[in-house]
C-alpha cells in the first residue's frame, strides 16, 4: 500500500491529498487570518488551485465541514478552486449561498482578488446550468455583506447589476442603486476603471427599464463622460442611451460635461442618434418616418425600447412648445400641430399633462385649450423635505473631506503641490488635463 508522500506505480508523487490534509489542519488551527491568506495564496498559485479544488484524503468534502464564518478564508479559497473552469468537484448551489449568507466580512477583504473570482464563479456555474437567476441572491448577499457599506465601490457591484440586468430582474437592483457611490477602496476590492463604467452602465439601464428617467440620466453620463486617457465602448453605448434618455425627459439633449472625450461627441453627432435630437420633436409621423430609417441599427444597439418611449413623448413636447405661443388653442388645432388624427387622444394627452404637472392648462367644454403659467404649491412638508435632503448631503460632503484630509497619500500631493506650484485655480488649470492624443476602444462588458 502507498503510504501518503510515496510515489505510485507509474512514479508519479501523490503528495497533493497530503497537503490538502495539511491546508485543512492550518485552517481550522490558525488564529492570524492574513498569515492563513499567505499559505491558502501560495497553494492556490503553486500549484494551480488543484489541490484546493480536491477532497479530503478520508474522502471527506472540506467545504461540508468547515464553517463559513469561522473558516471565511479557508471556504473561500477552496470554493474559489472549485469554481474554476473544467474543476472536478463543482460546489453546488446549495454550499454557495450558505457561504455567501455567513462569510466573516473583515476576514473575505483581506483576499479581495478571491471575492471577485467567487462572483465571476458563481455567475460561470449558473450559466452552464442554464439557471443565471440562481447566482442573483449569492450576488447579493455577496455585495450588501461584503463592503463596509455600499457606497463603496467594488468588482460585486457591478457582478451583480449586470446579472440583474440580464435576466430583466430591475427592481432587484434598487436596493443597491439607491445608495450613491462616494467610495472606491482599493484595498478591499480590486477595481478597474472598466468596473466603474459597468457598474453605471448597467445602473442606468435598470433605472430606465423601471421609467426612473432622472436617476437614468446620472448613471449614464457618469459612465458616458468617466475621465480616462481614452474612450470605451461602454461609454459610447451609454452615451447614446443618454441622449435618448435626455429626450424624454426634456424634449432635447443637454450640453455634455468639457471633460467628456471629444471622439464620442463628434461620433455622436454623426450617428442616428444625433440625428434623431436634431429632429426632435416632430409631429408623430414625420418622426416616425425619420427613426425608420435607422430602425435597425436601434433594434441592433438593443436601444428599439426607449426610441419607442421617446415617439411617445414627442406629443407632449409638441404640446408644450405651443404653451409658450399661444395663450388657447382648440384640440382640433393641437392634433393638427402635434399630427395626431384623434382629438380625444390629443385630449386624454393633455389630461395627463395637467395630472403631471407639465402644464398649467384647463379644457373648456367646447373642446377649448387654455394655457396659463405654472403655480408653484410649495407645502411646509416640501420645505422640511428639501432641509433634510440638503442637512444629510451636508453630512455626506462633511464625511468625505473628513476622510479626504485624512488620507496620506492626499496630504503628501497636496504638500508637493504647495512647493512646487502654489494654490489657486490659476496654478492648476482647474484641474483638467487636454484630450487624448488617441483613443482605443475598450472591453464592454
Amino acid at each position: 500500500m502507498n503510504q501518503p508522500g510515496s510515489s505510485t506505480a507509474t512514479g508519479t508523487a501523490t503528495t497533493d491529498v497530503t497537503t490538502l490534509d495539511q491546508i485543512y489542519q492550518e485552517i481550522l488551527t490558525s488564529t492570524d487570518p492574513a498569515a492563513l491568506r499567505d499559505k491558502l495564496q501560495s497553494a492556490a498559485r503553486n500549484e494551480k488551485e488543484v489541490i484546493l479544488s480536491r477532497p479530503l484524503s478520508n474522502g471527506q468534502d472540506p467545504l461540508a465541514i468547515l464553517d463559513p464564518e469561522t473558516h471565511t478564508l479557508g471556504c473561500l479559497y477552496i470554493l474559489c478552486a472549485r469554481l474554476a473552469p473544467n474543476a472536478t468537484y463543482p460546489p453546488s448551489l446549495v454550499v454557495i449561498e450558505e457561504f455567501c449568507k455567513r462569510f466573516t466580512p473583515e476576514h473575505a477583504r483581506l483576499a479581495p482578488d478571491r471575492m471577485t473570482a467567487l462572483a465571476k464563479g458563481i455567475t460561470r456555474v449558473a450559466l452552464s446550468s442554464n439557471n443565471l437567476k440562481y447566482a442573483l441572491s449569492p450576488l447579493y448577499y455577496l455585495v450588501t455583506r461584503y463592503p463596509p457599506n455600499l457606497s463603496i465601490l467594488t468588482t460585486l457591484h457591478s457582478h451583480y447589476l449586470t446579472t440583474c440586468v440580464t435576466l430583466r430582474h430591475f427592481t432587484a437592483a434598487l436596493p443597491i442603486l439607491s445608495v450613491p457611490i462616494t467610495n472606491v477602496d482599493l484595498r478591499i476590492s480590486d477595481l478597474t476603471y472598466n468596473d466603474n463604467l459597468v457598474y453605471h452602465y448597467a445602473g442606468g439601464v435598470a433605472l430606465a427599464a423601471l421609467k426612473r428617467w432622472h436617476e437614468a440620466e446620472e448613471f449614464f453620463e457618469i459612465c458616458a463622460t468617466a475621465p480616462g486617457t481614452a474612450p470605451a465602448a461602454i461609454q459610447y453605448e451609454a452615451l447614446k442611451k443618454l441622449t435618448l434618455v435626455q429626450l424624454i425627459l426634456y424634449g432635447k439633449t443637454k450640453q455634455t460635461p468639457k471633460y467628456t472625450h471629444a471622439i464620442l461627441t463628434r461620433l455622436l453627432k454623426s450617428s442616428p442618434y444625433g440625428n434623431l435630437a436634431r429632429a426632435y420633436p416632430l409631429p408623430t409621423d414625420q418622426l416616425t418616418k425619420q427613426i425608420q430609417k435607422d430602425a435597425e441599427v436601434f433594434n441592433t444597439e438593443k436601444n428599439w425600447g426607449l426610441v419607442q418611449q421617446v415617439i411617445d413623448h414627442a406629443p407632449r413636447w409638441l404640446i408644450h412648445k405651443l404653451t409658450s405661443t399661444y395663450l388657447t388653442l382648440g384640440l382640433a388645432d393641437i392634433a393638427r400641430e402635434i399630427g395626431s388624427a384623434s382629438q380625444d387622444e390629443v385630449r386624454a394627452t393633455i389630461v395627463s399633462m395637467i395630472e403631471t404637472g407639465d402644464i398649467n392648462a384647463s379644457i373648456s367644454v367646447d373642446g377649448t385649450v387654455t394655457f396659463s403659467d405654472p403655480v408653484f404649491n410649495v407645502t411646509k412638508s416640501d420645505i422640511d423635505s428639501a432641509l433634510h435632503h440638503a442637512q444629510a448631503q451636508s453630512r455626506l460632503l462633511l464625511d468625505l473631506e473628513r476622510t479626504l484630509t485624512s488620507s496620506k497619500e492626499y496630504l503628501a500631493k497636496a504638500l508637493k503641490h504647495k512647493d512646487n506650484d502654489g494654490w489657486g485655480p490659476d496654478d492648476d488649470n482647474d484641474g483638467l488635463g487636454g484630450p487624448p492624443s488617441s483613443f482605443a476602444w475598450g472591453d464592454y462588458l
